[in-house]
């Protein structure tokens, strides 16, 4: 009996929602007592579930869930509903259905039947308790928890009474409107989920625990709030609500809703059927199923659907019709493989669609038998009793399936480790080996045969045949000894081969134990270490072998010591007596813990560093106490003492640091002059002493004095290492000595250091006495100052016309110097300064002195003018133009300037800064130079330049045709190459007279060849030329007269050839337009063979042709020519041939092959210059292009 229970909320999650883990099952209910029923109710999302167990506890379920209940009796059990539902027995097919719904709904159940093999999920529970903080709502009916094969789909049940005088009551939940959208996204998202587990390998044309449909088809139904009106869906089928209480008007939202209702029940209404199933390739442990698409049934009409909405699950059963059937399938495909089947076994097969939006349909079963097999591969045989020479075995048949079995194939590898062969074959269960060797491996397998093969062997198993005690063995023998641990080993016993199984008792007696020997290593290796002994003690041993058989006697008794352990670290030392600033003597005792043996001798180390590892070994013997010497003072010193054994060495010990007393530190070295002496200050710098006694320094004393004999004064104390004695006289000599000290005191006194002041500089010179000699001479005089001390080695005088910019002209011991060299008019200043070995003095007053005026200063910047920097045009092959800088006029103005050029040739002008010397040769060299003249007189003339005068323009060269054309001229013109030359340094302007009267210029450049194109024919073209060059443009030529050629016809078109007759043809051509009046004739060529024959010459544009064979090939062509008369009498111009014609006899048709004739021409005619300079122009200009391109976007971008 189920109970449906239905709560208004939000719609359940596609997901099912687990059972409750906290209910344990119940063996009765998983074997399927068909007395007791179950009832699923659906705890939604923020609900709260109450029951009460068998124990009388309260049990509260949090939503979602699934909670299974169970009645024992098969009553139906109290629900308890809240305000707004009512619940209903339905009796449908002799099953009654509890429904627990809203009281104003139409409710059109859509259940199933129960099976009587229908698992039970929890112990049964008396009532469901209402819980007064949660109301409990309707349940809702469960999902998933029937399985698929035992549900059928009854018609639905007449609609349950409506109750409209109770008001609907509202429970705070949110009101949810199914309608067609929602539905489609459910069955969107049930695919999506399907695709989700075959790609993560839950379905693979086999499910191990599929979910069962009703889960997933479950999972759509949209729950919505009690007592509302709104639509829901339940199993597939659609519920419509109608509305109670007060009366409230139709809003479009409600239209809306009826719509959707009236379209949820038509697709309700629609009945699915499928076909039954069809078996194929039905095999021993695999069979192929296909079934055909669904197809629905609405008022008797029937409809196909479409294959993607519908989900087909296939189930199988082994255990009849009526058996528990499990799923194996779940997807869209309507072919499926069933693998991993029992052979001979009956087995029974249906499938069920199920779609989000319509009813599901189960087919009818199908029945089929698996195929017979060969037996499973048997299990190993059994040992049932063994001897020396003998095995019995015994073994158990395996699975025959559906073929009996009739022998058994027992075979053995004979106790060789080789090949399995054949050692016994019948229908026997046991057999017995004999005749074998004692204490023998033997290794077996079985197989098993029926009717229709062999099957595949069992297990191999080793089995021992029985033997004998072993012999005594050798005694153990160590391999090596530790402190705590022996390692001993052994060899087998003789006599004993290697197959055999031997284990090893090894006994161990300790020394003075009083024990006896006791078992310390059982098992089979050829080894064994004993640990936790003793340190130097001595162990008693002795081995015995066991196999099967029993035990040996044991062997002979060895005796093995452990070795001794090091000794422990002996204590820390420690000083005994006074510590002297270069020894100290130091004691210390044994190790509490000696290692079993006696010291033999004891190390004594010391280390100088306090950080490191650096240590020295000062004494090694027995006695405890030693007297370290040879130490530094004031020097911290570690000791420790370490001490060897039998055992080893020991760890040293903990380390005592002691540390010498201090003494004054030892004698400084002799001070050093720091820097250079001064006159009356010395700078000393010195080093530390060797040694500071074993204490820090703390200061350093300075004492001086005049000589050895004097007293000596302290003149610097301090820490420093650098000290300045102030207050000396220059060039004296004095002592130093340098002391240090420490906490000690002061050391002794260095080695006597003799330094001597230096001189001083020289006093200020006096201000020098200037004469002038001359206007570019003045004589410097000055006195010697004081010299401190030190003889003045030389003078240094500044010269300068600014007081502030002054250098050093002379340095020298003289006392005068004179200066030569200046510039007239011009004011000087000078000063000296004198020099000795101590330095340099400081500078005297500054004198100051003008020298007289003179003759100007030689001209500067003389140079030629070119042809673009003279304003006004001047025949520069007679004249040339200079220009120079005004010189400086040393105190009289510059009046003119004298410019020698040529054989002396001189030429007087003004004030002038440019002149133009006239009347000069052409191309001819000329060196200037020029001279500034004043009141004083001439100056010195500049530096001379050479300047050359152009030559005459070149005259105009002779003209000539070379080549006529119709259509161009080539003109040549004086004496050189054809093609123009970078170099040449003359160039042409060649001129053509237009059709006004003008003449242009067709070519400039340095060629004395071109070619004029573009011509019209027999037409007369005037032309003159001009050569020009750096001296300037010639004269233009006479003008010349040339007229072009002629031009001749143009080609005509292939002659047509029409047969007239047997023995006569007509052939005709396309006139051609007379030329200037010339008039035109036209030759006609016959070829045959290789002869060519002119049959016709006139200006007609037809010919017949008679009295030609037949059964022979000819060509025609023919061609155009001018007729025109000049001075030498009637002349003739011919253009090229026509393409030929080939006419054949044998025919008597015209054979016009154009194609032919065309490529004949394309291969006899080759291109000309003019077509392979235009193909060659081409090239080239696609090849800049790319190359430009290239360069803009690899380059510029």
């Amino acid at each position: 009996m189920v109970i449906l229970a239905m709560m208004a909320d939000q719609p359940p999650p596609l997901e099912a929602t687990p059972i409750m883990n906290e209910l344990t099952l119940l063996p009765h209910m998983v074997n399927g007592d068909s007395m007791q029923q179950v009832i699923l109710v659906q705890v939604n999302p923020g609900e709260t579930f109450t029951i009460r167990d068998e124990d009388g506890h309260i049990q509260c379920i949090q939503g979602p869930a699934h909670v299974p209940l169970v009645s024992s009796n098969g009553s139906v059990p109290p629900i308890f509903v809240p305000p707004g539902y009512v619940s209903q027995v339905v009796e449908e097919n002799g099953v009654r259905k509890v429904v627990v719904l809203p009281h104003s709904s139409e409710f059109h159940p859509s259940m199933h039947p129960p099976s009587p093999h229908v698992p039970h999920y929890m112990h049964p529970h008396p009532a469901l308790l209402p819980h007064p903080p949660h109301p409990v709502y309707s349940p809702v009916p469960g999902t998933g928890e029937i399985p698929p094969q035992f549900i059928h789909q009854p018609p639905p049940p007449p609609p349950p009474h409506v109750y409209q005088e109770q008001e609907p009551r509202s429970h705070g939940r949110t009101n949810f409107i199914q309608r067609d959208e929602r539905t489609l996204k459910m069955q969107e998202h049930l695919k999506k989920r399907l695709k989700d587990r075959q790609a993560s390998g839950h379905t693979n044309n086999k499910i191990n625990s599929p979910p069962s449909p009703h889960k997933v088809h479950n999972s759509s139904n949209t729950n919505v709030q009690n007592g509302n009106g709104k639509v829901q869906q339940v199993a597939g089928g659609l519920i419509k609500q109608k509305q109670t209480g007060k009366t409230r008007a139709s809003s479009p939202a409600d239209a809306e809703m009826g719509e959707s209702d009236t379209e949820s029940k038509k697709l309700y209404d629609l009945h699915l059927s499928i076909g039954k199933p069809v078996v194929s390739d039905i095999q021993a442990r695999s069979a192929v199923l296909s079934w055909n698409l669904p197809f629905s049934s609405q008022n008797g009409e029937s409809s196909s659907l479409t294959p993607a909405t519908f989900i087909f699950e296939v189930a199988v059963s082994n255990s009849g019709k009526n058996g528990k059937f499990k799923p194996v399938y779940i997807g869209e495909e309507t072919t499926v493989t069933l693998p991993e089947l029992r052979p001979a076994t009956d087995y029974h097969v249906r499938v069920s669609a199920t779609s989000s939006s319509i009813k599901e349909s189960v087919s009818e079963l199908v029945s089929f038998t698996t195929e017979s097999c060969e037996p499973d591969a048997p299990a190993a045989p059994k040992l049932i009793n063994r001897t020396k020479n003998s095995l019995s075995l015994h073994w158990k048949s395996s699975n025959d399936n559906g073929s009996k079995i009739t022998n058994f194939l027992l075979e053995w590898d004979e106790g060789k480790n080789g090949t399995f062969k054949e050692c016994y074959y019948g229908n026997l269960k046991q057999y017995k080996l004999t005749k074998l060797f004692p204490s023998t491996k033997y290794l077996f397998r079985l197989a098993s045969k029926n009717d229709i093969g062999m099957s595949g062997f069992s297990e191999t198993v080793i089995y021992y045949t029985a033997g004998i005690v072993p012999s005594p063995p050798l005694p153990p023998q160590l391999t090596q000894a530790g402190v705590t641990w022996l390692s001993l080993k052994w060899s087998p016993p003789n006599g004993v081969s290697s197959d055999d199984s031997l284990t090893y008792t090894l006994d161990m007696e300790e020394e003075d134990s009083g024990y006896g020997f006791q078992p310390k290593y059982n098992g089979d290796e050829l080894s064994c270490t004993l640990k936790n002994l003793r340190r130097s003690t001595s162990y008693k041993f002795r081995l015995s072998a066991c196999n099967s058989e029993g035990k040996s006697n044991p062997s002979e008794v060895v005796e093995y010591s452990t070795i001794p352990d090091k000794p422990g670290p002996p204590s820390k030392p420690t000083v005994k007596g006074k510590l002297h600033s270069h020894d100290v003597k130091v004691t210390w005792d044994p190790p509490k813990d000696n290692g079993g043996s006696d010291i033999s001798k004891y190390f004594l180390e010391i280390s100088e560093t306090l950080i490191g590892t650096k240590w020295k070994i000062v004494y090694s013997g027995s006695v405890r106490e030693h007297v370290c010497d040879h130490l530094k003072p004031g020097t911290s010193y570690r000791l420790r003492v370490s001490c060897i054994s039998k055992g080893g060495e020991s760890p040293v010990s903990d380390v005592l640091t002691v540390q010498t007393s201090a003494v004054p530190p030892g004698p400084c070295p002799m001070p050093y002059l720091a820097s250079k002496a001064k006159p009356r200050e010395i700078t000393l710098q010195w080093d530390p002493p060797s040694t500071d006694g074993g204490s820090e320094v703390t200061e350093y004393v300075v004492e001086m004095a005049n000589s050895e004999q004097d007293e000596h004064r302290q003149v610097y104390q301090g820490l420093t290492l650098e000290c300045t004695v102030n207050n000396l006289h220059p060039g004296r000599l004095y002592c130093f000595w340098i002391r240090a000290g420490n906490k000690a005191g002061l050391g002794p006194p260095s080695e006597k250091a003799e330094i001597s002041t230096a001189a001083g500089p020289p006093d200020q010179c006096s201000t020098p006495l200037l004469t002038c000699k001359a206007a570019t001479c003045v004589v410097v005089t000055w006195e010697s100052p004081a010299c401190n001390g030190a003889e003045i080695s030389e003078y240094r005088l500044d010269w300068g016309q600014m007081e502030g910019s002054m250098r050093v002209i002379y340095t020298g011991p003289c006392l005068s110097y004179e200066v030569k060299g200046l510039t007239p008019a011009t004011t000087y200043y000078c000063r000296v300064q004198a020099v000795n070995i101590a330095g340099v003095g400081l500078f005297g007053d500054t004198g100051v002195v003008t020298t007289p005026a003179s003759v100007p200063a030689a001209v500067s910047g003389l140079q030629q003018l070119e042809e673009d920097q003279i304003e006004i045009p001047l025949p520069l092959s007679m004249c040339l133009a200079i220009q120079w800088e005004e010189p400086c006029c040393h105190g009289s103005d510059i009046i003119g300037y004298n410019i020698e050029y040529g054989g002396k040739q001189l030429v007087t002008v003004g004030r002038v800064t440019s002149h133009i010397l006239e009347n000069l040769q052409p191309d001819t060299l000329y060196r200037i130079r020029i001279q500034a003249i004043n009141n004083f007189g001439v100056g010195p003339f500049s530096h001379s330049i050479k300047a050359k005068t152009k030559p005459l323009p070149p005259d105009p060269p002779h003209l000539e045709c070379v080549v006529f054309s119709y259509q161009s001229l080539k003109l040549k013109w004086g004496e050189g190459p054809s093609r123009a030359l970078i170099t040449n340094p003359t160039q042409f302007n060649l001129q053509m007279e237009d059709r006004f009267g003008r003449f242009v210029t067709v070519y400039s450049g340095p060629s004395h060849t071109y070619k004029v194109q573009r011509l019209n024919e027999s037409t007369t073209y005037y032309f003159k030329i001009q050569a020009y060059s750096d001296a300037g443009e010639g004269k233009f030529s006479e003008v010349h007269a040339f007229t072009t050629a002629k031009s001749p016809p143009a080609s005509l078109k292939a002659p047509k050839v029409n047969q007239l007759g047997e023995n006569i043809c007509e052939i005709t051509w396309d006139p051609l337009q007379s030329m200037k009046r010339d008039s035109i004739v036209y030759i006609l060529q016959l070829a045959s063979g290789r002869e060519v024959d002119q049959v016709y010459k006139g200006s007609e544009t037809s010919f017949r042709f008679t009295n030609f064979q037949t059964n022979c090939e000819y060509r025609f062509r023919v061609c155009a020519g001018r007729r025109y008369q000049d001075s030498t009498g009637l002349q003739e111009l011919y253009g090229p041939y026509s393409p030929s014609t080939v006419f054949s006899s044998q025919k008597q048709e015209l054979v016009p092959q154009c194609a032919d004739s065309i490529a004949e021409s394309a291969k006899v005619k080759k291109p000309s210059d003019e077509q392979i300079a235009a193909i060659l122009l081409i090239g080239f200009a696609v090849v800049a292009v790319l190359f430009a391109s290239v360069v803009q976007y690899f380059v510029i971008k």
